[in-house]
């Protein structure tokens, strides 16, 4: 199984099979507006436009799940991605990624790229802390850390590696170009 077999919603609601991405290198992100990494919609924007038409896609999932950081309905995420950040990457719908809800498609990326948390990281330790503090459930296991997890997932919808929240698109520059 890899993330071709898999079917989302859209941002409207709309069935997206990913077979339709099937050929394309994929960063997919989980999202929230009012996250301490929401400006990172900009350097997944930019590296969108620097490489689509190269067969980048960034697909972008918003998710609730880390401290109601992502309050806003369908619209409201639309607007604000447009408006904020100019965004042009498809969106999908508002989902979970961890626990007993979480999509289907999450459950596969962090099966495949279980992405232990590792505080000696340049800005690890700070993500570690907090967590620790608050949310200790997610250092275990598989969980998605925190909002703006990314994972690369190859041209044929093999999931290829896991990027931590504190990792910046710009520093998956080099990475994608290589790719593609």
């Amino acid at each position: 199984m890899n993330i071709q077999d898999f079917t989302v919603d859209s941002l409207d609601g709309r069935p997206v099979g990913l077979a339709d991405y099937a050929g394309k290198l994929l960063l997919v992100v989980n999202l929230a507006s009012k996250c301490g990494f929401t400006p990172q919609y900009t350097g997944l924007e930019a590296l969108y436009r620097k490489y689509h038409g190269q067969g980048l896609e960034v697909l972008g999932f918003p998710c609730d799940q880390f401290a109601h950081q992502e309050p806003g309905d369908a619209d409201a995420i639309r607007e604000f991605c447009s408006t904020t950040y100019d965004v042009t990457f498809p969106l999908f719908a508002k989902i979970d990624v961890n626990g007993d809800d979480a999509n289907p498609l999450y459950r596969h990326l962090r099966t495949e790229q279980p992405g232990a948390l590792d505080a000696d990281t340049p800005g690890g330790e700070q993500l570690h802390g907090i967590l620790l503090k608050h949310f200790p459930e997610l250092l275990e296991g598989d969980a998605v850390r925190w909002n703006f997890t990314k994972f690369l997932v190859a041209r044929d919808g093999t999931v290829l590696a896991r990027y931590q929240p504190f990792v910046t698109p710009e520093a998956l520059d080099a990475e994608i170009a290589e790719r593609l």
